[in-house]
């Protein structure tokens, strides 16, 4: 297959060009060359958001194109626009966010959490299971939404501009190696430095991600069989647990870190923030059960498979242990993680 990664050099998207190189597809990148290639692919150089950006890819076809972009989508609409006509098929990976987010429902035997912060209320644990599952005919954000799940939708709406087969794949949290937002990352880092370490509870807190290199096989199998539609794309609720990633990455890192499984109630009431402070991780409640209940059921029926956690783990770890400095760091996104002074008071 002849194929087209709009980006190709960060996380997503290098992770694409990287398996459709693998499986000897002939593979062209469209971005602004700041960032080494993927060995195998060819390199076309152009600012999507500057006039005449997409002028490389004039005269050419493919069979497939995959976009990643996740900021104006007036960048989807002019390359969807652009090469209407001139390929076969059109992916956009978009995400889970721009399924809309209702914090007011509780599951059977929860508290109410009607006027509450997201991550400012916990349900037991036996309501873990009794949470909604979002499939893909829940009911969407407002086309309005000024956030990144907005960004998401009008993505998706303007890659309809391709005017021929769309697939929309809807990701969740995505790890493994190359992550350029720094969740698995940090967590790498912090067990590595060892000691006494936060663990935020409950240990057997079931987790929903998608390793990036599963992420990508999917979407270069459903474009090769002509897929459409959006599909959640992300692993079964459950997959692993927040102790099973913990306790891998630990090991994997050397087994310094001891431990400290830590009740969600008391990280909330010190003030730390989930999700951010401590990545990954949610609270059982509204926001977790957005994030980590998703209904996979049309993906996996469409061939998705996901890699055990000790896979993403190691093979993150390795990636991280040679780079000669810092991981990358997206610049549209804050840097993640808790500060020592804050984990030290709070254990």
């Amino acid at each position: 297959m002849r194929i087209l990664v709009l980006g190709g050099s960060g996380f997503a998207g290098r992770a694409v060009a990287a398996e459709a190189v693998a499986r000897g597809f002939d593979v062209t990148v469209l971005n602004r060359g700041r960032r080494d290639p993927v060995p195998g692919v060819r390199q076309l150089t152009g600012d999507r958001l500057a006039a005449g950006g997409l002028q490389a890819l004039d005269g050419h076809r493919w069979d497939a194109v995959v976009d990643t972009w996740s900021a104006d989508a007036r960048a989807v609409r002019a390359a969807a626009a652009a090469l209407a006509g001139r390929a076969g098929h059109y992916t956009y990976i978009s995400s889970r966010s721009v399924y809309h987010y209702d914090e007011t429902p509780s599951p059977a035997g929860a508290p109410s959490v009607a006027g509450s912060s997201p991550a400012g209320a916990v349900w037991p644990g036996a309501s873990w299971a009794d949470a909604p599952a979002l499939a893909e005919d829940a009911p969407l954000v407002a086309a309005d939404d000024p956030g990144y799940a907005g960004d998401k939708l009008r993505g998706e709406q303007a890659a309809e501009h391709f005017g021929g087969p769309l697939l929309l794949a809807r990701a969740g949290l995505i790890l493994g190696p190359h992550e350029d937002v720094g969740r698995l990352p940090w967590w790498l880092r912090r067990l590595q430095r060892g000691g006494p370490t936060l663990a935020p509870g409950p240990r057997d807190l079931p987790l929903q991600y998608i390793d990036v290199r599963d992420l990508a096989a999917f979407v270069l199998d459903a474009a090769a069989a002509g897929r459409t539609g959006p599909y959640t794309v992300v692993s079964e609720s459950g997959h692993t647990t927040m102790g099973e990633l913990l306790d891998t990455a630990n090991e994997v890192t050397g087994g310094h870190a001891d431990l400290r499984w830590t009740a969600p109630e008391a990280i909330l009431a010190a003030g730390v923030e989930p999700w951010t402070q401590l990545p990954i991780w949610l609270p059982p409640g509204p926001l977790y059960a957005f994030m980590h209940r998703g209904d996979v059921t049309r993906a996996m029926a469409a061939g998705l498979r996901c890699r055990p956690i000790r896979d993403t783990v190691t093979d993150t770890w390795s990636w991280l242990s040679a780079l000669p400095g810092p991981a990358p760091q997206r610049t549209d996104r804050p840097p993640v993680g808790l500060s020592p002074e804050a984990e030290a008071t709070l254990l």
